[in-house]
């Protein structure tokens, strides 16, 4: 999933965007981690209409996502490490936490005095943003565009067949900017406290922020905000999944085969030879960038196999594979 892949973005479609956004409608926004179900996050009925759309829980909070460094002061009070993280790593997935501002509705924060901000790198989503802003900085919330606690979209055919266009589906606009290059959500780190900590685990790995912040950033304890993505249960495939550990998975597809259950796997090919008759195998890259990428794009495929059972070989438990291994874990809760 690379960027040769993201078609040249279309200044008429973005315009489009712009015009459904600004009266109040729903898009499918590409990113460079999922794609997102947009609104114009200064209009409280558009973004309730996402909650409505995703059969998402009001006091689940949003992320708004702007056009740059620029707009943080727009919605959040900054801080010195918002705006180095910023620099470093925007347009790009990493989500920032901080002290809301009154512009910033308690619709897109779930109540809470926090607010959650990022600036994506997918062309589309950039120009769409850029072109959405004006000279308020206005921003757009964007959720993952599914259905609340189900596997996340990396392409726009999964935006379909999920919630789908009007007048059948429930958006009144799907932009499709090819495949996302990242296929999972961003890190989220929260700077609305006495020290940095990470809500969510994504492509911008701990070792980075602890590089460019120069000290520790360990993981969000309870007191933290509520976040997009921490519930137990998350990215969850209709059909009932469990993770193996790879040297169990044989033994375990044996067992529920003799059930009668048919199976849908994803593993290394290392492993496909020990394995009895499955519905549907899918090989699992060996690399975490490739590895997530490619994740949600496998969960669809199994989830669409017809099978009982889905197994899935854990990976490493190295600290670059965290974001694969949260996502994973949620999955299959």
């Amino acid at each position: 999933m690379t960027k040769n892949l993201t078609p040249p973005v279309d200044p008429v479609e973005i315009e489009r965007a712009v015009r459904v956004l600004e009266a109040g409608g729903l898009v499918a926004m590409p990113t460079e981690t999922v794609y997102g179900l947009a609104a114009d996050a200064d209009q409280e009925s558009a973004v309730n209409a996402t909650y409505d759309a995703k059969g998402r829980p009001r006091n689940h909070p949003l992320i708004v996502h702007v056009a740059g460094p620029e707009d943080i002061a727009w919605w959040a009070e900054s801080t010195p490490e918002a705006e180095l993280l910023a620099r470093r790593y925007w347009p790009g997935p990493l989500t920032i936490v901080l002290t809301k501002k009154p512009r910033c509705g308690l619709w897109v924060t779930g109540g809470q005095d926090t607010v959650a901000l990022r600036c994506p790198s997918h062309p589309w989503a950039h120009a769409l943003i850029s072109a959405f802003s004006g000279p308020t900085h206005r921003g757009l919330t964007a959720p993952s565009c599914n259905s609340f606690g189900r596997i996340s979209p990396s392409c726009a055919r999964h935006v379909r067949e999920d919630l789908g266009e009007k007048p059948s589906g429930k958006l009144d606009l799907i932009l499709d900017g090819g495949p996302c290059e990242f296929g999972i959500e961003s890190t989220m780190v929260n700077l609305s406290g006495a020290r940095p900590e990470i809500l969510r685990h994504g492509v911008v790995t701990r070792a980075m922020l602890e590089e460019t912040l120069g000290r520790p950033v360990p993981d969000a304890g309870a007191d933290a905000p509520r976040a997009s993505g921490r519930l137990k249960s998350h990215y969850a495939p209709r059909t009932k999944a469990e993770l193996v550990a790879p040297e169990a998975l044989a033994e375990r597809a044996r067992e529920l085969s003799a059930e009668g259950l048919a199976l849908a796997v994803m593993a290394p090919e290392v492993l496909r030879a020990a394995l009895p008759a499955v519905k549907r195998f899918v090989a699992a890259p060996e690399d975490v960038s490739a590895y997530g990428a490619f994740l949600y794009e496998a969960l669809h495929e199994l989830d669409a196999a017809g099978a009982d059972r889905i197994l899935i070989a854990r990976p490493s438990d190295a600290p670059e594979w965290a974001a694969v291994d949260d996502r994973l874990g949620r999955a299959t809760a």
